[in-house]
């Protein structure tokens, strides 16, 4: 008999197998509940060692990280039960929702690391153990743990092997969510027999299964933590000395830098992959333990003038969709002294945290060079950009509903207009740059017309700028997008929607779209104190439909200046073709001087294609990679740097991708394809991205009324796209072709169930975890260090 068997024989007989519906009562069984400290010593570290106990670090976070973090890492992880740190799991779970679009009164934050100290304080905000917090036995061990349970009613009721899930499991976004705690199991598992641990997903392997089990039965402890690497250590020294100047300019200046890194995982470059840092204000000064003053938004008053700018080591499991990394160095130090120390300017005061002016960064950072400041954000601008795209929301659909599904951003550049008259005019309208932070979380149903008004006066006043500053035979050339300096890939960007989230890549990737952003400085840093700085994920309706209502002023802004580049007789046209059927929605007037003829020379009358084409040729290195899949011109393209079966393969996706409309109506959003060579060494990966069509995005209900499907298209880009897979095919290269064919002429149930089952990986699929393990492996070998564990809460029941 096994050692396995052993242990699930026990179960049974201890009663965490069998399925009661009387719940026992813990407390006369093993006592009362308090928290238990988990983390060994090293000298019990070491004894631990010698038993041959179970390793929370080696063996049993790695199996948390691919089995469970790919549900349980992000802010909508169920029950707010995050398992990626054993912080996350002492802490627990949650009836409370952080998702709330409904919400008149904002909520207390329950940020992990941030708004409780230790699992005291989070049983204080209501959450509940999955652990034993009992007294020490290896029966009240399991006993006692929602996680144990969890897992055994998997193994007593597995999936099917094969075919869709039944209606028994729910997968919308808005279902009501069962977290019982360990009292409320029996009645759980009594009336959710199928509902163990991985939901919806195959179990997990007996060799697994064992290891946690075990773990949690010699009480769930942990080793310490391993100190910062030396390197590190001394660099966390060098820069926590920097944020922290004393000058009137040196406070000014990191105040800015730390609202706009605030989410970052800030990694010193070369230094070990494993070590990140998040930058925070703290109470305490460098050197000693860090004790975060735990405001909602960065900007917010820190309650005390004695506070220091300090690096925080990130402990927790990244996950793609809330991983943002920002690289520090020497270069990067002598950059910030080049824009903002070497610079001629002087700094008579430190703003105020008053809403009003620390919610405003015109207003707030009005003495720092606008040039500089301009030049910190497209050194960066995918991160930053991502930050306000992507973003640490898990669910941004009330964001991105206001963005079309592929479309390009490119920057005007520094500079282009007199830097003087661009701060003076600014300066004297920043009232009008005031966003719905300013109000947080006060703002009422209504106050988004305050600051749609804003905005709007905003536009009006930009386009007469543009008119006085350009003479009559003046208006916008080449010269007026950013270069990237020749060499800086940040200067082209690609954003993929995907439902309630984004994706931002380097790069003009896939066909010409609909539409494009061209950011200038006003825009980008409204975008930024939008949505991230000043956005509450715990905030109330109001605050929540401010910014969306917002985010379509700014999002015009961006498309009047791209239209600036277009004939002028040409403007109203393609600006109508992004506004269909839009009469009595939300659409500005439009502006985008057309007294101003751009001075970029066309040839043909596909204006768009044509611009950025003229676009690449000036960025020249800084466009990045040419997109020979999507975008092929010519009868062989071949990718760069690619093998004779990648070339032959990515003939077959350019096939793929030549699909349109209804032919397309078999793939969800964002699917993974693995393509088999023969040797699993050298199997592909491409990333199948749907981009739905919409008559407009100027209305933020009735999203299906909108939908043009005909009008679909389909990118494919190798390598990785996205953070929520929300399908899977592997597929023999050989069989590309009938693969391309089934997607092409699936339109019945029959055609779709070919598809999927042939060459799907669907959740009752029992390796899908196996090809998760390798779709992950490989995800990090693309995009290495900035590459986060895939999130499989989104993945479809097809």
């Amino acid at each position: 008999m096994t050692k396995y068997s052993i242990l699930l024989i026990f179960l049974v007989f201890t009663g965490c197998a069998a399925i009661v519906y009387k719940s026992p009562d813990f407390e006369s069984l093993y006592g009362p509940s308090f928290p238990k400290q988990r983390q060994l010593t090293q000298e019990e570290a070491v004894f631990s060692r010698q038993q041959h106990k179970v390793s929370f670090s080696k063996d049993v976070k790695p199996i948390l990280d691919s089995r469970c973090v790919v549900c349980h890492g992000c802010y909508d992880a169920p029950c707010q039960l995050k398992l990626g740190s054993i912080d996350g799991l002492d802490r627990g779970a949650t009836k409370q929702l952080v998702y709330d679009f409904a919400r008149l009164k904002a909520v207390a934050p329950t940020r992990l690391f941030i708004d409780a100290a230790d699992t005291e304080g989070w049983r204080k905000k209501d959450f509940y153990p999955i652990l034993n917090e009992r007294i020490e036995s290896k029966e009240a061990n399991l006993d006692n743990s929602v996680l144990a349970k969890l897992i055994q009613l998997k193994r007593f009721n597995p999936l099917s092997t094969s075919g869709k899930l039944g209606k028994d499991f729910n997968f919308d976004f808005d279902r009501t969510l069962q977290c019982p705690t360990i009292e409320e199991f029996p009645k759980y598992q009594h009336e959710h027999p199928r509902w163990g641990m991985p939901y919806a997903m195959p179990g997990l392997s007996l060799k697994e299964e064992n290891i946690l089990m075990q773990w949690l039965q010699e009480g769930a402890n942990v080793e310490p933590r391993p100190p910062l690497s030396e390197q590190s250590a001394a660099a966390v020294d060098k820069w926590e000395s920097y944020f922290n100047g004393s000058t009137l300019k040196q406070k000014l200046v990191f105040r800015y830098i730390y609202e706009h890194l605030f989410i970052g995982h800030l990694h010193f470059k070369g230094y070990p992959d494993n070590e990140f840092f998040q930058l925070v204000r703290s109470t305490t000064a460098p050197g000693k333990p860090i004790a975060e003053i735990n405001t909602i938004r960065p900007y917010d008053d820190p309650g005390t003038d004695g506070f220091y700018y300090r690096l925080r080591p990130v402990t927790e499991t990244f996950v793609d969709k809330t991983y943002f990394v920002y690289e520090l160095s020497d270069q990067k130090m002598q950059r910030y002294d080049e824009l903002f120390f070497k610079t001629d300017y002087q700094v008579t005061a430190l703003p105020s945290y008053e809403p009003e002016v620390a919610a405003n960064p015109f207003k707030a950072f009005i003495e720092l060079p606008l040039v500089s400041k301009y030049r910190f954000l497209l050194d960066d601008a995918e991160y930053f950009v991502t930050g306000f795209i992507k973003g640490p929301v898990c669910r941004g659909k009330i964001a991105t509903e206001s963005i079309r599904d592929q479309f390009w951003v490119v920057f005007t550049q520094p500079g282009g207009i007199d830097p003087k008259k661009v701060a003076q005019a600014l300066a004297k309208n920043n009232q009008l740059l005031g966003l719905p932070g300013e109000e947080a979380d006060r703002i009422g149903l209504f106050g988004w017309r305050k600051y749609d008004d804003f905005g709007k006066q905003y536009i009006k006043m930009k386009d007469a700028f543009i008119n006085l500053v350009l003479s009559k035979d003046q208006g916008f050339s080449l010269n007026n997008i950013w270069d990237g300096d020749g060499e800086n890939q940040n200067a082209a960007l690609t954003i993929f929607r995907h439902s309630d989230s984004a994706t931002v890549t380097k790069g003009l990737i896939g066909d010409t779209p609909l539409t494009a952003w061209v950011l200038d400085y006003p825009i980008f840093e409204r975008l930024h104190y939008l949505l991230v700085a000043g956005f509450n994920v715990y905030g109330t309706a109001g605050h929540q439909l401010a910014s969306r209502t917002y985010m379509d002023i700014l999002r015009q802004d961006g498309e009047d200046n791209f239209l600036r580049f277009m004939p002028a007789m040409q403007r109203q046209a393609i600006y109508n073709s992004w506004h269909m059927g839009s009469v009595g929605l939300r659409v500005f007037d439009a502006l985008f001087s057309i007294g101003h003829e751009t001075q970029v020379k066309f040839q043909t009358t596909d204006y768009k294609k044509e611009f950025f084409d003229q676009v690449r040729q000036r960025l020249g290195k800084a466009a990045g990679v040419v997109d020979s899949i999507n975008r092929c011109q010519q009868d062989n393209c071949i990718r760069a740097n690619t093998t004779p079966v990648q070339q032959e393969v990515d003939s077959k996706m350019r096939n793929l991708a030549t699909l349109k409309g209804h032919e397309l109506g078999a793939l969800p959003e964002m699917s993974l394809l693995r393509v088999k060579t023969g040797n699993p060494d050298r199997d592909l990966v491409y990333t199948l991205l749907i981009d739905k069509a919409y008559s407009n995005i100027s209305k933020m209900l009735s999203e299906g009324s909108r939908r043009i499907p005909e009008n679909d298209k389909i990118t494919i880009v190798p390598g990785f796209i996205g953070s929520y897979p929300n399908f899977s095919f592997v597929v023999d290269k050989n069989q590309l072709n009938e693969f391309i064919q089934m997607i092409r002429n699936a339109r019945a149930e029959s055609d779709l169930e070919q598809l999927y089952s042939k060459f799907g990986i669907r959740r009752t699929n029992p390796d899908i975890w196996q090809q998760m393990d390798w779709f992950n492996q490989e995800h990090q070998k693309y995009r290495g260090l900035e590459a986060g564990l895939l999130d499989m809460n989104r993945y479809e029941n097809l």
